[in-house]
C-alpha cells in the first residue's frame, strides 16, 4: 500500500453545499490511492482577524486552526470569488497565519471554481506567495463557469476541467512527495 499523503482540503464557500465543496469532495474520490482528504469545516467559526488578539494565547478556534494545518503535509483551497475579490472568512482564517506562519513552505494547491474568478484568484496568489505557500503554475487552477462542470453528485462533467484537474493533482502530489 501507498503512503497515502495528509491532505487539508479548506473550500471558500461557506454554503451547505458549494460548488467548491463539491469540487473538493470530487478531487477526494479522484485521489484515494494518492490522498487522504479532510475538510476543513470551521472557517465560520474563526473569530475576525484582530492583530491585538494575535499574540502568545490567541483564542482557541485560531490555535486549533493553527496546529491542525501543521499536522498536514498539504492545504487545498478551492474558493469562489466574491465580488471580484477572496471571500472574506476565507481570507481571514489565510490573515490568522500570517505571523504564526504555517503556510510557509507548506505545499498548496489552489483551485478558484467561479462564474469568472479571476481577479479573486490572482488576488489569492498575490497572498499565498507573499506567505511563502509552496504553490506553482502547476498547483494552481482557474476553473470559470464553474457549475456547469461540477454537479451535485461531486461528480466533474466537463472532460477539459477534469483533465486540467487531474494534471494539477499530479503537480500537487510531486510537492507533497518531495518536501
Amino acid at each position: 500500500m501507498t503512503d497515502l499523503k495528509k491532505i487539508i482540503a479548506i473550500s471558500g464557500s461557506t454554503r451547505a453545499s458549494s460548488t467548491n465543496l463539491n469540487l473538493i469532495k470530487a478531487i477526494a474520490n479522484l485521489t484515494t490511492d494518492r490522498f487522504d482528504i479532510t475538510i476543513f469545516e470551521g472557517l465560520t467559526e474563526l473569530p475576525h482577524f484582530n492583530p491585538d488578539l494575535d499574540n502568545a494565547q490567541p483564542p482557541e478556534q485560531i490555535t486549533n486552526f493553527r496546529n491542525t494545518l501543521r499536522k498536514f503535509d498539504g492545504i487545498l483551497i478551492c474558493t469562489p470569488e466574491y465580488a471580484m475579490g477572496v471571500p472574506g472568512t476565507l481570507k481571514n482564517a489565510i490573515d490568522w497565519t500570517v505571523s504564526s506562519m504555517e503556510f510557509s513552505r507548506k505545499p498548496t494547491a489552489l483551485i478558484t471554481a467561479s462564474s469568472v474568478g479571476q481577479k479573486g484568484h490572482s488576488s489569492l496568489m498575490e497572498t499565498l506567495k507573499i506567505i511563502e505557500a509552496m504553490i506553482t503554475n502547476e498547483t494552481q487552477l482557474l476553473i470559470p463557469f464553474a457549475k456547469t462542470k461540477i454537479n451535485s453528485d461531486c461528480v466533474i462533467t466537463d472532460d477539459k476541467t477534469r483533465i486540467e484537474i487531474i494534471q494539477l493533482l499530479d503537480s500537487f502530489h510531486k510537492i507533497v512527495s518531495d518536501k
